[in-house]
């Protein structure tokens, strides 16, 4: 539990407009929509999930230290007379207002961040250079939808100097009302790739609606752009449409206002000198892969456009790693021996499918090692699913990927195209793959697992983790 509390009671229900129902504390420390997580002192909410209704947890929240809940009016009757709640009419309109009035109390500068590609990771490295310098506030994990963003505005204490919010979409019309709630005075778009072509009738619409983020934007707020990307031109147009403020751009064009000058790829980091917004800036990059030295540079445009010292926000990139299921990497031990295991699991689209393949390309192997790549459908992309799944056979020979394992309808489009020396196992999912795959390691690989969260190819790191634990774990089972 904080020692400072996050909110009162009153100013909750007053931000809900909420009824209050039986004694309730005056300081609420943080805000919790599971109660299987949830720290003493915090507010439960019962959010209505596709799963779980969360009223059926209001008991076991409160048995566990929730300060209070929030609940339905429809619901009221189901718990204790003098049970401590919030009641109103809709919980996740509840979590929403509270997140507006979270934005209202802020004096911190504010970042939001979406695109196809990057947007995690970005986040992850602002939330590093911006928490070098003064108390930062970010999403946790992906939490960049409908309920994630005004949860995490809600949880946003009064005093930060930096919030950090990450906001996603898959169809049109699902930024615009979370920018409104957020609004940002920095606006970054990591890159527009075709992802959820399935939704889209082309890039163009991806980009339109990526361009949502402008119109939440406050007076004379900042859009920072990839100049790199083909989108540039029709997002910097949306973006002046929009009466942005100011347009700064990031990329290895000459014209970019934060501009890549030279980099050196490594197996775990990069090497990057670049010039930020009129200053030369020489720094590492302490997560592997082109992609990542290029969404450096708006992470650091986005730090000194904030008021943050740059010099210090490009020593701390060096701190920055890959969070897990998005390139974590781990040694995997097979007898007295050691492999690498790449995570990747989290989610997969061609563009980022296709970076992480050079991220393998690089890694470091042993004397009769692989790089092994085992790779699940990339969903959401509609008609053009299976031409984009075949043409990721030139990633593969482009990076010298020795083997490739691959699962799902999708991926057999890869499986066929690729010659009989690369085809390592195919299976229908990752549960009938994950034996081949665990047969097929050695001492010295390089194993990388990569798919669309639907595809569940964390199954295949789990057995990979399980059958070849690494000298922690083997140390902590023996003792």
């Amino acid at each position: 539990m904080s020692t400072d509390p996050l909110w009162t009671s009153d100013a909750m229900a007053e931000a809900m407009v909420a009824t209050r129902s039986g004694t309730l504390p005056r300081d609420v420390f943080g805000i919790s929509i599971d109660s299987r997580t949830l720290a003493p002192g915090d507010a439960y909410f019962a959010i209505k999930g596709d799963v779980h209704d969360g009223h059926d947890f209001v008991a076991a929240a409160l048995n566990a230290g929730a300060a209070l809940a929030v609940v339905e009016k429809a619901q009221r009757d189901k718990f204790a007379a003098d049970a401590p709640l919030l009641v109103v009419d809709d919980v996740l309109e509840g979590l929403r207002r509270l997140g507006i009035a979270a934005r209202s109390r802020l004096t911190a500068k504010v970042i939001a961040v979406t695109g196809s590609v990057g947007k995690t990771s970005t986040k992850e490295a602002l939330r590093a250079v911006l928490g070098a310098q003064g108390l930062t506030h970010a999403s946790v994990a992906s939490f960049n939808n409908h309920w994630g963003v005004p949860l995490t505005l809600a949880r946003c204490p009064a005093s930060v100097d930096y919030a950090v919010f990450e906001i996603g979409m898959n169809h049109a019309g699902e930024i615009e009302p979370l920018v409104k709630m957020v609004r940002p005075h920095i606006a970054i778009i990591t890159t527009v790739e075709p992802v959820h072509l399935e939704f889209f009738s082309g890039i163009e619409g991806i980009a339109d609606a990526k361009s949502e983020i402008f119109l939440g934007l406050e007076p004379g707020g900042i859009a920072v752009l990839n100049r790199d990307n083909p989108m540039f031109d029709r997002l910097s147009t949306n973006a002046l449409r929009a009466n942005v403020g100011r347009i700064v751009t990031f990329g290895a064009d000459p014209s970019a206002d934060a501009r890549l000058l030279d980099v050196a790829l490594h197996a775990d980091c990069s090497a990057v000198h670049a010039r930020i917004v009129g200053h030369d800036v020489t720094y590492k990059v302490g997560m592997p892969g082109r992609h990542m030295a290029m969404n450096s540079l708006a992470v650091l445009a986005a730090a000194e456009l904030a008021g943050a010292d740059l010099a210090l926000a490009a020593l701390a990139m060096s701190q920055v790693q890959p969070a897990a299921g998005r390139g974590a990497r781990r040694t995997l031990w097979i007898g007295a021996d050691e492999a690498m295991l790449i995570d990747e699991s989290y989610n997969a689209n061609p563009a980022s499918m296709a970076a992480a393949l050079g991220v393998l390309g690089r890694a470091e192997i042993g004397l009769q090692g692989r790089r092994i790549a085992v790779l699940g459908d990339m969903l959401e992309l509609g008609p053009t699913g299976p031409e984009l799944h075949r043409g990721l056979v030139e990633a593969v020979r482009t990076h010298g990927i020795d083997l490739v394992f691959c699962c799902g309808p999708l991926m057999r489009n890869l499986w066929d195209a690729l010659s009989s020396g690369k085809r390592g196992g195919y299976a229908g999912d990752a549960a009938g793959l994950e034996s081949q795959v665990v047969a097929a390691l050695r001492a010295g690989d390089a194993v990388m697992v990569k798919g669309s969260l639907g595809s569940r190819m964390k199954t295949i790191v789990t057995a990979l983790e399980k059958r070849f634990p690494g000298k922690a774990a083997r140390d902590d089972a023996a003792v």
